[in-house]
C-alpha cells in the first residue's frame, strides 16, 4: 500500500509575515485557514482549500519548531536548521515578542508565577486575546525578567542586546520588569483607570531620574536600584509647607494661562490640599512600603480629585 507525502525543499525558510502574525495570535490553524478564505485576497481567488490548509499546516509546523529557539534570539543567525535571510530573522524575533498593551496591563505587577500562568484564561476573557498568545506574552515577560533582574547597567540596552528586540519594544519590557523589580501597587481597584501606557510613562521617568543609573553610568549601577540619597533627600522639602503662599503664588501664575476658569479657581481653592499631599508623598518615598504604594497615593491625593473637578489629561 502507497502512501502520499507532501515534500517541499528549500534553501531558505520561508516566513508568510500574515500566516505567522496569526500563529502570534494563538489561531489555530483550522482558524487561520477560515480567516484566510474568508480573506479572498487577489492571492487566494481561486485556489483550492486543500492546499491553503496544507501551506498553512506546513508554515505552522515550522513556527512550532522554531520557537525554542526564539527563547534565545540571539541563537537563531547560529542555528543551522533553518536558514534564514537577515530580514525574515527580525520579523520572527519582533513579531514572537511582540507586547498587546490590554495583555501587559493585566501582567503588570503581577507574580510571574506557574500559578498566576493557570489563571491566564482570566486574562484573555478580558482582554479579548487568545489564551495561547497570552501564554506566549507571559512566558517571554517572565523570560526576560530572569534575564536581566540582577544585570547592572541599563535595562533597554540589556534587552536590547539579549533578546535582540527593537528599542520601542525593549523599553516597553524594562518597563514591566522595573515594576516587577520593585513591586509597584498597580492592581488596587482605584488604579484599574490606568491604562499600560501610563504606567510606561510613569515607569519611563522614575528609572531615569530616580535610580542610580541618572548620574552614574558604568556596568556596577542598576536601573532597578532606586538612588536612596536621591529619596533621603526629598525629605528636605518639607520645609516648603511653610512656604506655601509664595509657592502657590508662583505656581498660579505659571498654570493661569493653560488652565480653564473653573479649573483654576478649583486650583486656588484647594492647593493647599495638593500641595501638602504631594509635599507628604515625597518625603516617606524613602520608605520601601510608601514607595511600592507611590501610584496608589498620587492617584488618591491628587489625580483622583482633578477627574472629579474635571481636568484634562493635560492639565495634570
Amino acid at each position: 500500500m502507497l502512501t502520499e507525502v507532501d515534500v517541499f525543499i528549500s534553501n531558505y525558510t520561508l516566513v508568510d509575515p500574515e500566516i505567522y502574525q496569526l500563529w502570534i495570535e494563538g489561531y489555530t490553524s483550522t482558524e487561520a485557514v477560515n480567516f484566510l478564505k474568508l480573506k479572498e485576497s487577489s492571492q487566494m481567488m481561486g485556489v483550492p482549500v486543500e492546499l491553503i490548509c496544507s501551506d498553512v499546516l506546513d508554515h505552522y509546523r515550522t513556527y512550532s519548531l522554531l520557537e525554542r529557539i526564539l527563547h534565545m534570539p540571539s541563537k537563531l543567525s547560529e542555528q543551522p536548521s533553518f536558514q534564514l535571510e537577515p530580514q525574515s530573522r527580525s520579523l520572527l524575533i519582533e513579531k514572537y515578542y511582540s507586547l498587546d498593551d490590554a495583555v501587559a496591563r493585566e501582567i503588570l505587577g503581577k507574580k510571574l508565577s506557574s500559578r498566576y500562568r493557570k489563571d491566564l484564561d482570566e486574562v484573555a476573557e478580558k482582554t479579548g486575546a487568545k489564551l495561547k498568545s497570552c501564554r506566549r506574552q507571559f512566558d517571554n515577560v517572565k523570560r526576560i525578567f530572569k534575564t536581566v533582574e540582577e544585570m547592572p547597567g541599563n535595562m533597554t540596552n540589556n534587552i536590547k542586546q539579549h533578546f535582540m528586540l527593537p528599542d520601542d519594544l525593549a523599553r516597553k519590557y524594562a518597563a514591566v520588569v522595573f515594576i516587577a523589580c520593585l513591586r509597584f501597587e498597580t492592581s488596587k481597584r482605584r488604579l484599574q483607570y490606568l491604562d499600560f501606557l501610563d504606567f510606561f510613562e510613569c515607569s519611563q521617568a522614575v528609572m531615569t531620574f530616580w535610580t542610580y543609573t541618572y548620574q552614574h553610568s558604568g556596568p556596577e549601577y542598576y536601573d532597578t536600584e532606586m538612588d536612596k540619597e536621591f529619596l533621603l533627600d526629598l525629605r528636605e522639602l518639607r520645609c516648603l509647607v511653610d512656604k506655601e503662599k509664595e509657592i502657590k503664588h508662583l505656581v498660579c501664575i505659571r498654570l493661569k494661562p493653560t488652565l480653564l476658569e473653573r479649573n483654576y479657581q478649583e486650583l486656588d481653592i484647594n492647593f493647599r490640599s495638593y500641595w501638602r499631599a504631594l509635599i507628604t508623598i515625597a518625603c516617606n518615598l524613602h520608605r520601601t512600603r510608601e514607595l511600592r504604594g507611590l501610584f496608589l497615593e498620587l492617584s488618591e491625593k491628587l489625580i483622583d480629585p482633578w477627574r472629579q473637578n474635571n481636568w484634562t489629561v493635560d492639565q495634570y
